[in-house]
């Protein structure tokens, strides 16, 4: 079985390369990075150190790589005989391989039998439904159609912390234990793949929640919070028992939501969160606090980790969810001198104030019980 896979990343390589060398396929990275690609050719494996309370190694064998533009035509031609194209490369690059990927699932034509899925693995919603767009732009109406009946484009969740990492050997690479990575069967064609730790699931959507509002969520929070008290990594800020508490209580309310939206059992719910909140007390995982919480105005967003299960919440409920909203100032208060965001916001909250901003970012409008409360909380941490 051939895997072609688009990012030799830490992500690519510590994540989903590794699974599908694991599930028995020949995998074949496919990335612009000269070094990781020689490095990569020459040596055909890798290891990857699993950080958990035991040190746990394993060697990744029977890998290769291409460059995507220097070797063009020889990627078109493995994707031609893929059983199986997948991506770690952000979300921005995507519509950048879809010409390749086009390309290649046109070859596929003259064997029209044999079928092929093309699942992103992205920090995004709709990843690959997001990418097929993107190919089908570079594919006539009749080939669209042909290419229809053996060629799906699965949505997949992914979840996993890789932190960021100088090692001795440029290929090594330490992930956390945990990992989950949901695929949704629906747009899938022919049998479902055997891939070792990958979890099938007709409808994607309440996974994609449960992740954003559980990981993302606490994640966000903890960066936040730690933030404020100047503690300097996820991990320091979390042996903090009041921040601890403070995310714990956080999820709590998240958890409300989705168990009221999706049915999720509160036990099995309640054991997930706490699963989520031992991952980022892991101190054999270093995750700087100022990375988790870049990009502030993008996480201040109506639907995203905080604003998003706090309105939620709200309206369900009709109460205030401290947790989430104590979360929420803590990022207002985020002023990081390089995250071009931050600048912005504290910009923003100085012209229009702490309503202002809300209003712009977060669609809460000045007199919404949630921006009350929230600036309250505002003035709280401030003192």
């Amino acid at each position: 079985m051939l895997a072609v896979h688009f990012g030799a990343g830490n992500i690519g390589r510590g994540f989903i390369g590794s699974l599908l060398s694991q599930s028995g396929y020949e995998v074949v990275f496919v990335d612009v990075n000269d070094e990781l690609v020689q490095r990569l050719q020459e040596r055909q494996e890798y290891r990857v150190v699993i950080a958990g309370e035991s040190r746990e190694e394993q060697l990744i064998c029977g890998v290769s790589a291409l460059h995507s533009q220097k070797q063009y035509e020889e990627v078109v031609s493995r994707i031609a005989e893929a059983d199986l194209v997948t991506t770690a490369v952000g979300p921005n690059v995507l519509p950048h391989i879809a010409k390749v990927i086009a390309d290649g699932l046109r070859k596929r034509l003259a064997t029209p039998e044999k079928r092929v899925n093309v699942i992103a693995c992205e920090n995004m919603i709709g990843g690959s439904s997001f990418l097929k767009k993107h190919v089908m732009d570079y594919l006539s109406a009749e080939e669209q159609g042909a290419l229809a009946t053996f060629c799906g484009f699965p949505n997949s969740a992914v979840d996993r912390i890789v932190p960021n990492q100088k090692n001795d050997d440029p290929l090594m690479v330490i992930v956390e234990p945990f990992f989950e990575w949901v695929i949704e069967t629906k747009e899938m064609v022919g049998a479902i793949p055997a891939i070792v730790g990958a979890h099938f699931v007709e409808e994607l959507q309440p996974y994609i929640e449960r992740k954003l509002f559980t990981v993302n969520t606490g994640h966000a929070l903890a960066a936040y919070l730690g933030y404020a008290k100047k503690y300097a990594t996820i991990n320091e800020a979390m042996e903090d028992d009041s921040v601890r508490a403070d995310v714990t209580k956080a999820l709590h309310e998240s958890g409300r939501v989705l168990i009221e939206k999706y049915g999720w059992s509160a036990e099995e719910h309640g054991a997930y969160i706490k699963k989520i909140v031992r991952r980022f007390t892991n101190p054999a995982i270093t995750d700087e606090v100022t990375r988790v919480a870049r990009s502030p105005i993008r996480k201040l967003g109506a639907n995203d980790r905080l604003v998003g299960p706090a309105t939620q919440y709200y309206n369900l409920f009709g109460e205030i969810p401290s947790g989430l909203v104590k979360g929420i100032a803590a990022l207002l208060l985020f002023d990081y001198e390089e995250d071009a965001e931050a600048v912005e916001l504290q910009k923003t909250i100085y012209e229009r104030g702490i309503e202002g901003a809300l209003s712009q970012y977060a669609q809460l409008s000045a007199d919404h019980p949630l921006t009350l409360a929230i600036k309250e909380q505002v003035d709280v941490l401030k003192k």
